[in-house]
């Protein structure tokens, strides 16, 4: 889908898109009942971090996230 993850060995993403702004991914998603993080914040404020979920949500938020881009 385009966007640039950072290297995690954690349970979640971190992420951002060259042609959409976080801040408007965090806002569609949220309309879509899907709950992501967005840090308003120096240097991470163009970055979402998603967390891994249940195969279930995920395909909700993939679904989602090819409807917006």
């Amino acid at each position: 889908l385009g966007f640039t993850v950072l290297p995690s060995l954690t349970n979640f993403l971190f992420v951002t898109h060259p042609q959409k702004k976080a801040a408007d991914i965090f806002a569609y998603l949220r309309e879509q009942g899907i709950f992501i993080r967005y840090f308003k914040l120096p240097r991470i404020d163009n970055h979402v971090r998603i967390t891994v979920g249940t195969d279930e949500q995920m395909d909700k938020l993939i679904d989602a996230l090819r409807a917006y881009l």
